[in-house]
């Protein structure tokens, strides 16, 4: 099914407003995240969503019948939304078995018995249906709560931050198992996360949001190599800002030009306006020799699965640039090094001058 939010609107006494006037759809069997800084209103949403809040304004719809308008609440059993939350919410006193049933308790006795044995083989966990909550890890825990959810067979699946409280190490191995349940149940999901790569590794798409509004909403490609704004640019991953002056139609940086061609939407047009270009690590091209700017090498460190290059170049104007530069792994630059720099254009984003 599809959920769907129509304009909705809600706030607190103490907060003012949270949600302004916000319209998204989940297709069904997307699994679209809510991402965005704290306070953004990406968990109020999802508890709009639940029936935990009543609606102040707008319309919220679940296949097309409307499940919460102002005046007019579904309750959230008669919703048919599974919810998983940060803490997981297993009762401590209750089996695996029994946490799941809790659920099931509508679902006929004969049927109840083989939905929890089927719920727990998608996550993995058949063999710990009389384990107690205690006994498990963190991430078997969080299993147990998703295979709770998914249990009923829900219409929509809602998660809230539900790796925030893992290691980084088992986050990855549990998003990963996460993501393998949701795509093989097929119903449509909103995942809340504040983390951008949890994020571009979860979603089909993503709703980025700020101050209650959503900033901008598409695949996690179009969001990372096409922003509309510095706030998304930013808020996607690290940015090198280079300070840079419109001249001829192209952005001109200490380190090379971008031709605007027909990326000038809200750029000024009069020539040597001050402009910011925001270029992506991967963006930085580093060479031993050939074309490009001189750059200082001030640290190289082996990330793993990318080498970090900390350099700095002349800004133009009698001091230095400070500039971060990610490469394949096998590269190896000392302190002090000379190299030359230059710059790849699709990984850089133009936008007018940050407002002082």
């Amino acid at each position: 099914m599809t959920i769907a939010f129509e304009e909705v609107r809600h706030g607190y006494p103490e907060r003012g407003q949270v949600l302004r006037g916000l319209s998204l759809a989940a297709r069904p069997g997307e699994i679209l995240c809510l991402l965005g800084p704290s306070g953004c209103g990406k968990t109020t949403l999802l508890r709009l969503a639940a029936g935990l809040e009543p609606l102040q304004a707008g319309r919220i719809t679940l296949g097309g019948e409307t499940i919460a308008e102002p005046g007019r609440e579904v309750p959230p059993e008669a919703r048919g939304i599974g919810f998983v939350f940060q803490d997981y919410a297993l009762f401590p006193h209750l089996t695996v078995e029994d946490n799941i049933a809790f659920g099931l308790r509508r679902t006929p006795r004969g049927e109840r018995k083989w939905r929890i044995m089927d719920a727990l083989a998608r996550v993995g966990l058949e063999a710990y249906a009389k384990a107690w909550p205690h006994m498990l890890s963190g991430g078997q825990q969080q299993r147990v709560a998703l295979a709770r959810a998914l249990a009923p067979r829900p219409a929509l699946l809602l998660l809230d931050e539900a790796f925030a409280s893992l290691d980084a190490r088992l986050r990855e191995q549990v998003r990963d198992d996460t993501l393998h349940v949701l795509q093989e149940a097929g119903i449509a999901t909103l995942i809340v996360t504040h983390d951008a790569e949890e994020a571009m590794f979860m979603a089909d798409r993503i709703a980025l949001m700020n101050q209650g509004r959503i900033e901008q909403l598409g695949t996690p490609a179009e969001l990372y190599l096409s922003p509309a704004s510095r706030f998304v640019a930013t808020f996607l991953g690290e940015v090198n800002r280079l300070p840079a002056r419109l001249s001829g139609g192209r952005a001109v940086t200490p380190i090379g030009a971008i031709a605007l061609g027909n990326r000038r939407d809200g750029l000024p047009a009069e020539e040597g306006a001050p402009l910011e270009v925001l270029l992506r690590p991967e963006g930085l091209r580093l060479r031993t020799d050939g074309p490009g700017t001189l750059a200082e090498v001030e640290a190289c460190r082996l990330l793993g699965a990318t080498t970090l290059v900390h350099m700095a170049v002349p800004d133009g104007q009698g001091g230095l640039l400070h500039l971060h530069a990610r490469m394949p792994p096998g590269l190896w630059l000392s302190r002090g090094e000379k190299v030359m720099v230059a710059m790849d254009a699709e990984r850089a984003f133009v936008f007018p001058p940050e407002a002082s």
